[in-house]
């Protein structure tokens, strides 16, 4: 992060890495945090996306006073603790020497008192919908691709299957390929404004039997064919915020 200074004003700006196809919800995410667009410059598959935001003139002054109060919290801690300590150690010493306990009676409950809890509902090979599945419904829902519920449900399900309506948001060469491609995949209906849910990936596969098409297969795969996507959960980057799938069946709605 660098700080600038424009006039009386000083910013701080950053720069943020999109996939292609995602640039709309990245700007949208910052802006909302007040951050404003200085430039962005397109790459091959990612777009580097520059913002800037004034200075909020008090923050030094936040962070010195918060240091002080930092530093009196912990010398009150110390001092707090060291009393606690003593008054420990002084009542201990004049309590009695406890006896051996002796040996429990009670026996230990029973693995069949009907105390377990149940298990779950839902068969592990089952493949999950929105509509057997509200945590996968929610992250179809989200508007922040980057959201911390999209990692938890990928790390959750990894190597489970989903299926759900998508849409493909992108298609760009895998690395220096020919045949071989990327393929950004948005929940529901294609829209040039709107893109819900994470930004799911298909890396390094062919627009043919990669995807496992029902049939009829498309001639053509596009940026804007409505699909019905089943995919095994492979993992979610951090770095990226993509959401990588294994296609299983994929078929054009």
């Amino acid at each position: 992060m660098n700080t600038t200074t424009d006039g009386n004003v000083s910013y701080e700006s950053k720069t943020v890495r999109a996939v292609r196809g995602t640039e709309s919800r990245t700007i949208s995410k910052w802006t909302a945090d007040g951050w404003e667009v200085v430039s962005q410059a397109p790459g091959t598959i990612r777009t580097e996306i520059t913002f800037r935001r004034p200075v909020p003139k008090s923050r030094r002054s936040l962070f010195v006073v918060g240091g002080v109060v930092a530093a009196v919290a912990l010398v009150t801690a110390v001092i707090v603790g060291t009393v606690t300590e003593n008054r420990d150690a002084a009542d201990a010493s004049a309590q009695p020497t406890p006896s051996e306990p002796s040996a429990s009676n009670e026996e230990a409950p029973s693995a069949d008192d009907g105390t377990a809890s149940a298990g779950p509902t839902e068969p592990v090979d089952a493949v999950l919908t929105p509509e057997n599945s509200p945590e996968l419904a929610l992250v179809l829902a989200s508007t922040d691709y980057c959201s911390p519920d999209i990692a938890k449900f990928a790390g959750a399900n990894s190597g489970r299957t989903i299926s759900f309506p998508g849409s493909v948001g992108d298609i760009a060469p895998y690395e220096d390929t020919d045949t071989r491609y990327s393929i950004l995949i948005n929940a529901g209906d294609y829209s040039e404004t709107l893109a819900p849910g994470p930004a799911f990936q298909f890396r390094d596969v062919n627009t043919t039997s990669d995807l496992r098409w029902a049939d009829p297969a498309p001639d053509t795969l596009r940026v804007g064919t409505d699909l019905n996507v089943t995919a095994k959960v492979d993992r979610y980057e951090d770095n990226s915020c993509l959401f990588l799938l294994d296609p299983v069946a994929t078929a054009v709605r």
